[in-house]
C-alpha cells in the first residue's frame, strides 16, 4: 500500500516547557508517532489534515512557527521503518489494556469470592467496563494496521463483558427482586466491520 504522511515541524521558543508538552500529549492522543529533533509523523486523512492546521494554529499562539509536509517514504526501509514505529506503539496501547482487563476481570473474582454481590458494586464494575470499551475505540481509531494485538484486545474486553454479565446474575439472585432485572448488559464492542 502506497502511504501518504504528513510531517509537522513546530518550533517553540526554549521557555516555558508546556507548550512542548502540550503538543507531546496531543499528538501522542491523535497517534502520530515522534520522531528524531520534535518531528510529528501522521497518516494523511482530512482528519488529520484538520488536526495539523489546529496544531498550527496553537503553536503560533505560544509564539511559535510550525510548517506541515505531505509526504512519500523515500524508499522501503523507510516506509517500514515508519510502519513498525506506529505497530509498536499500538502494541504498547493495546498491552496496557489488556493489562486493566486482567485487573478489572481479578476485581470480579476478588468481589465474587467476598459474596460482595450489591448494585453499588454492578454500578462500580459497570462504569470500569465502560471505561476499557471507550479506551479499546480510541486505540482503534489510530490503528490502521490492525495486528495479533488488536484481536487479542477485542477478545479479553469480550471476557470482561461476559464476566460482569455472571456478575450482574449473582447481584440480581442476592437482591432477591421480584422485579424484572434491572440490571443492563455493558455495551457491546465498537464494531470495525465498517471502518
Amino acid at each position: 500500500m502506497d502511504y501518504h504522511w504528513l510531517v509537522f515541524c513546530p518550533q517553540l521558543p526554549a521557555t516555558p516547557s508546556s507548550p512542548r508538552v502540550t503538543i507531546w500529549r496531543r499528538m501522542h492522543s491523535m497517534g502520530a508517532l515522534g520522531l528524531d529533533n520534535g518531528l510529528w509523523v501522521l497518516l494523511h486523512s482530512t482528519k488529520a489534515e484538520k488536526f495539523m492546521q489546529e496544531m498550527q494554529v496553537y503553536v503560533e499562539s505560544q509564539g511559535g512557527s510550525s510548517k506541515t509536509f505531505l509526504a512519500n517514504a523515500l524508499d522501503d526501509a523507510t516506509q517500514q521503518s515508519i510502519l513498525e514505529g506506529f505497530s509498536q506503539e499500538r502494541a504498547q496501547e493495546y498491552f496496557e489494556l489488556q493489562e486493566q482487563c486482567d485487573d478489572f476481570l481479578a476485581e470480579l473474582e476478588k468481589e465474587t469470592q467476598r459474596c460482595n454481590f450489591s448494585f453499588a458494586e454492578y454500578e462500580e464494575n459497570e462504569q470500569d467496563l465502560t471505561k476499557l470499551e471507550n479506551w479499546l475505540t480510541r486505540i482503534q481509531q489510530r490503528d490502521f494496521a490492525t495486528g495479533e494485538m488488536a484481536d487479542k484486545s477485542v477478545r479479553r474486553l469480550e471476557e470482561c463483558r461476559q464476566a460482569l454479565q455472571k456478575f450482574a446474575v449473582a447481584v440480581f439472585d442476592n437482591e432477591g427482586s421480584d422485579t424484572a432485572n434491572p440490571l443492563k448488559p455493558a455495551s457491546d464492542l465498537p464494531d470495525r466491520s465498517t471502518e
